[in-house]
């Protein structure tokens, strides 16, 4: 059985800005335009979205003040944009998602699911254009401020309801309440592969960060959790009916 793939919520577009007079078409370039994202995001990772001003922003993508409110407006705008921009990443895990037949008779099905969830994300941590991006996502909804919730309600709760979904069918003797504390329960394992840099340091040096060569080590961990706390029933043994010998007449 396949699973249904929900589309995922696109951000509304804002109206565009009049541009200021201190902007002019030398400086209004789609260059700088893309400059001023990939600072945002790069900023937002390192530090913080609160921490962040657009001054900085500014400064990181080596461009005029005015130009970030000319491109994306305020700084929740810009911050809202970075997910809009890489919306494709998400639609990437659905689809994969939705590749998956789900046969709870399978015992390859969880795995299958598990690696939907976790391959794209690993691949754009170990990526020059996507590690920024994956960094802030580990970073920013790990802890759920009021910003970082209105991106989890429009961008991540339709995957996540979609992989719920999946966990619910391959685990069918599971409810769904408990199929949804599972996908918390591989969400906080995935965060935390990305987000940690503590494990170079008690191995010695001898792993890095968000390595991707252990994306199977992942897979496994996740799916032996799911399947430890979420046990299949024993089926009930028939007793067997015990004879008694007869008797032999002497």
């Amino acid at each position: 059985m396949s699973t249904r793939t929900p589309t995922a919520r696109r951000g509304t577009s804002r109206a565009a800005t009049p541009a200021p007079a201190a902007v002019t078409t030398e400086t209004a370039r789609p260059d700088r335009k893309q400059a001023i994202l990939l600072a945002a995001e790069k900023l937002f990772a390192q530090h913080g979205y609160h921490v962040v001003t657009i001054r900085q922003i500014a400064e990181e993508a080596g461009v005029p003040l005015a130009l970030v409110g000319y491109y994306y407006g305020q700084k929740h705008e810009l911050f809202h944009a970075i997910f809009e921009h890489w919306s494709h990443s998400i639609e990437a895990r659905l689809a994969g998602l939705a590749a998956v037949n789900v046969d709870p008779d399978d015992a390859r099905t969880l795995p299958r699911i598990i690696d939907a969830f976790t391959a794209p994300v690993l691949a754009l941590r170990a990526s020059a254009e996507g590690e920024y991006y994956a960094l802030l996502v580990a970073r920013e909804l790990y802890h759920a401020t009021e910003e970082a919730d209105r991106v989890l309600r429009s961008y991540f709760d339709p995957l996540a309801e979609a992989y719920i979904d999946a966990l619910h069918l391959a685990l069918p003797h599971a409810t769904r309440s408990q199929a949804a504390w599972g996908y918390q329960f591989a969400l906080g394992a995935l965060l935390h592969h990305l987000n940690d840099s503590r494990i170079e340091r008690l191995t010695r040096g001898e792993n890095r960060r968000a390595d991707p060569a252990v994306a199977p080590m992942l897979v496994n961990f996740i799916v032996g959790g799911l399947r430890a706390a979420l046990p299949r029933p024993k089926t009930p043994r028939t007793p067997r009916t015990r004879t008694t010998p007869r008797r032999q007449k002497t």
